[in-house]
């Protein structure tokens, strides 16, 4: 647990990020969505969100980034293409797919700013003795 509260602020802001963004997706899924034809996209970010908050290394960085940039680009994509996750975003109809969708809006947003905030960072100083991954 001292691991995860010794990281950086965008660290954490990736982290909670990605798994908003998963239980976003889970919620989606649960209250009847048809985007979602399984759990990997929640699977990924929860993996994502493990490895960055327990993995101290420079290509965690990365993975932080691309993870949720990817999976936002997808969404936009398909909102383009099929515009189900517009009409998802906007009727209220369906209470648990619209928190869903936003939090899934919310949380990619908040998983690329951290993501961004970790590649800016400077790498730190590996010790004696220590190899990079």
């Amino acid at each position: 647990m001292n691991r995860v509260r010794q990281l950086p602020n965008a660290a954490k802001l990736n982290v909670v990020g990605l798994v908003l963004t998963a239980a976003g997706m889970l919620l989606q899924i649960g209250s009847g969505s048809q985007l979602y034809p399984s759990f990997a996209g929640p699977i990924v970010l929860l993996l994502s969100a493990l490895v960055v908050a327990l993995i101290r290394r420079r290509w965690t960085a990365y993975l932080a980034f691309l993870v949720p940039l990817v999976l936002g680009i997808g969404a936009i994509v398909a909102a383009l293409i099929s515009g189900e996750f517009i009409d998802q975003l906007t009727d209220v109809g369906n209470q648990g797919i619209f928190l869903g969708s936003v939090l899934h809006v919310i949380g990619l947003i908040a998983a690329v700013a951290g993501g961004v905030g970790m590649l800016r960072r400077p790498a730190r100083p590996m010790m004696t003795g220590e190899s990079e991954r």
